[in-house]
């Protein structure tokens, strides 16, 4: 039989809220789906705000070999061959400036780094909350470790501030220096400035030669917007921030309930 068509030649799903059930699972009905799609001719690539410490393990479990997009678009690594094929790094010195002008504005912040490379650490300061991960994190008490080697990305929260409201004084402080992104729960980031998503994504496509024409995208947080700008056909799960619904094209049903594969089926049948 021949496999269904497709009007698009790739898939790219974010992790944490879109491709990943909140348990860290991804369902058999999306497996299906995303093995469908491949079939019918097109790739799929994770696109994830993790770095690839943080995400290797979920690639393996899904026997996946392609290109994933990793770290904000900061890392292109390729599963296959477990290898960084690119990796951006945050100029350090400009990183805490930055963190110094966000503190004159909101007081002390809690602070955490990732480490560059295919096994770089997550550093957290001892009052940086986080949810139990699959990798261990180091804690430090001397805020020189934060610098003393290249990181990806520095992330920052605060004690009374939410999220968004962090993310705009963060911006509106230091704009002109970084970026500044909010990527989930407690998950406010200060990257270098022009990264994204979607540069990271480009840079993955043009190896797959793809283009934006020929992709459709699936995200739930802010820092997809500029993912959701690249592609030609932005979906947003049902969870999603109200953000990133107000830019996508369509918004599916919830990570929890496969709204990856409610759309792939779809446009699988025709």
């Amino acid at each position: 039989m021949t496999a269904p068509a497709l009007p698009y030649r790739l898939v790219a799903t974010d992790l944490d809220g879109t491709l990943l059930h909140d348990d860290g699972s991804v369902s058999e009905r999306t497996r299906a789906a995303l093995a469908a799609v491949t079939a019918a001719g097109a790739a799929h690539i994770v696109v994830t705000g993790r770095a690839v410490p943080w995400t290797r393990h979920i690639l393996d479990d899904l026997g996946y070999e392609g290109l994933a997009v990793c770290a904000q678009g900061a890392q292109v690594y390729h599963a296959g061959e477990h290898r960084l094929l690119t990796s951006v790094t945050l100029d350090r010195r400009l990183a805490g400036l930055a963190v110094a002008k966000i503190e004159a504005e909101t007081g002390p912040l809690a602070l955490a780094a990732s480490r560059d490379g295919l096994d770089g650490e997550v550093l957290m300061s001892p009052d940086y909350r986080t949810a139990e991960g699959p990798l261990p994190v180091m804690r430090f008490d001397d805020p020189a470790d934060l610098w003393s080697e290249p990181v990806n990305k520095v992330y920052i929260q605060h004690p009374a501030l939410s999220d968004d409201a962090l993310a705009q004084v963060a911006r509106q402080a230091v704009g002109d220096l970084v970026d500044v992104v909010m990527a989930g729960e407690g998950v406010v980031e200060i990257l270098p400035l022009g990264l994204n998503k979607a540069r990271g994504l480009s840079l993955a496509a043009r190896r797959l030669k793809v283009t934006a024409a020929d992709t459709i995208a699936f995200g739930d947080m802010p820092n997809d917007i500029p993912m959701f700008g690249w592609a030609a056909h932005g979906v947003a799960m049902a969870n999603a921030h109200d953000a990133l619904k107000a830019v996508a094209d369509e918004v599916t049903t919830s990570n929890e309930d496969d709204g990856i594969a409610v759309v792939l089926e779809r446009l699988l049948q025709g």
